[in-house]
């Protein structure tokens, strides 16, 4: 965390233990330059903490995404087998059959039942 710091900075003398800043003006620097080195370590502090939490949030969307994942390929593998089960039972169906011939709905058709079964409103 050296880096950056005004340790580095070779224009930069801190005072020896037994000598005080000879003028206002050097009060000033050393005051000005301790609040900044505060101000930038703070601001280090800051970025770190973000970068932390960017990658928590990161691997937590990674496990969401893959839990969403395998549930979209288990209800695809549902609904394919809801829509074999449709189709063997289709030929046996009397049920559907047209009773009139004024029916304002298409007759019992495969195609029209894959449909609605290529959307799955099957609850557990």
């Amino acid at each position: 965390m050296a880096q950056g710091s005004d340790s580095n900075d070779a224009s930069y003398k801190s005072p020896s233990p037994g000598s005080r800043p000879s003028s206002s003006d050097d009060v000033k620097k050393v005051m000005r330059r301790e609040k900044n080195r505060i101000a930038a370590q703070k601001s280090r502090m800051r970025q770190t903490q973000k970068a932390d939490s960017l990658h928590l949030e990161s691997e937590n969307l990674e496990k969401e995404n893959a839990a969403l994942r395998k549930e979209v390929k288990q209800l695809t593998e549902e609904a394919n087998y809801l829509s074999s089960v449709l189709s063997s039972h289709e030929p046996l169906c009397t049920g559907l059959a047209p009773q009139t011939p004024d029916l304002l709905y298409p007759p019992h058709q495969s195609s029209y039942h894959r449909q609605h079964i290529a959307v799955p409103h099957y609850q557990r």
